[in-house]
């Protein structure tokens, strides 16, 4: 038998479009600085003699602290909501920065490269939190606004560090720790809105779960594989496509990294419509359309000429993207009262697993070559028929 139950739908109260905004720029700023330290690790291994074994502990230690404690923080936060945690949390991330700036000796950088990590762990549930509560019953939209900024700031970071701190040198880090004290106003005052806006709703406490703790277990670990899926080929365009492009046409480098923006660019258009439309059609068939639908293009991408690869490139991103947002609505509706663990089961569960995809197929890349690994990762979309295994949410 089929479960149906009811998706949420618009609200009462009006979408606070100011507080969607400030949070969508802070996550700009939170993950620019995120995506920055991956982007200065050649100047780090020169200047300090780093082996490789050290930069994977940098990386080690930034992804456990960014990913593993995430879903803690929510956890915590839900039983006992703290907005302006935000701002606390900014603030890591400000002395994190500073310290890769001034760093003299390696366990100083290791240090702010955790402290950026506990800086990422503490904004995303709560500000995800935050980003409901401004949502009018616009969740969809509201995610995918708040996720925007995210990927803004994944793509800027590389940029910014190769026109800022390559040629500046390492200290001119100490100019994006600027960027950070900005967000940490800003989050407080966001922070500020949002316990006044949580205080005048402590009497409208989160109804059960319209399905059984059995269903909703399946729900989310069937998500979670959606989420993973996602997540490889992500990180296979991410960390490989620009190899695979020089490779396969002969590009430059930059010609090759030019490709990889188109990607870039297609993920933030997919994540704003993804929003869009879930709140229109609602998350399950954005989720069907978003997994299953990339399948024709994935499986053509290693087939086609350049010009075919570069469009393909943008549709794959603006389709692929368009989960994410879908995928965290509807785990969140299946969760009520359980905002911040969701997002900081899925936020820190998409992170981490994009790490480790992207280190086991390097290992497919060395042995079988760069072509074969998207030949494999065509297929991912097919995890897609996974979605048949959700309850439908009818819309009101």
């Amino acid at each position: 038998m089929t479960e149906t139950a009811t998706f949420r739908g618009p609200g009462v109260s009006a979408t606070a479009w100011t507080v969607l905004i400030a949070i969508s720029l802070c996550h700009m700023i939170n993950d620019i600085m995120q995506s920055m330290l991956a982007a200065i690790y050649p100047l780090l291994r020169e200047e300090f003699s780093l082996s490789y074994w050290q930069i994977g502990l940098m990386t080690f230690a930034f992804q456990v602290t960014a990913s593993l404690l995430q879903p803690v923080v929510g956890l915590i936060t839900d039983k006992r909501p703290m907005p302006r945690s935000l701002a606390v949390g900014m603030g890591s991330t400000f002395f994190g920065v500073l310290l890769l700036a001034l760093a003299r000796e390696y366990w100083v950088l290791l240090t702010g490269a955790m402290l950026i990590g506990i800086g990422s762990a503490v904004f995303h549930p709560e500000s995800s939190r935050v980003a409901r509560i401004a949502s009018g019953g616009r969740f969809g939209t509201a995610q995918s606004l708040f996720q925007l900024g995210g990927n803004f700031g994944t793509a800027l970071g590389p940029l910014l560090a190769a026109f800022i701190v390559v040629p500046l040198g390492r200290p001119s880090v100490a100019i994006f720790s600027v960027a950070a004290m900005l967000g940490s106003a800003i989050l407080w005052r966001v922070g500020t809105w949002a316990e006044g806006r949580r205080r005048a709703n402590t009497h409208k406490p989160a109804g059960p779960s319209p399905f059984s703790r059995r269903r909703v277990a399946w729900a989310i670990v069937v998500l979670a594989l959606l989420t993973f899926t996602k997540n490889i080929y992500t990180a296979s365009i991410s960390s490989y496509y620009t190899f695979f492009l020089i490779e396969k046409f002969a590009l430059t480098t930059q010609q090759a990294q030019l490709m990889l923006f188109l990607f870039l660019g297609g993920m933030a258009g997919g994540v704003m419509l993804g929003g869009l439309i879930g709140d229109r059609v609602g998350p399950l068939k954005v989720i069907w359309f978003s997994i299953l639908g990339i399948l024709p293009f994935t499986l053509a991408l290693p087939h086609v000429g350049l010009a075919a690869t570069g469009a393909l490139t943008v549709v794959i991103g603006l389709i692929l993207a368009s989960a994410f947002p879908a995928i965290v609505v509807f785990a969140q509706e299946l969760v009520p009262g359980r905002t911040g663990l969701i997002a900081g089961i899925f936020f820190g569960f998409a992170f981490g697993m994009g790490g480790i995809a992207a280190a086991v197929l390097g290992v497919i890349a060395d042995a079988r070559g760069i072509e074969f690994v998207y030949r494999i990762c065509a297929y991912l979309p097919l995890m897609g028929l996974l979605t048949i295994f959700l309850p439908r949410m009818d819309r009101l």
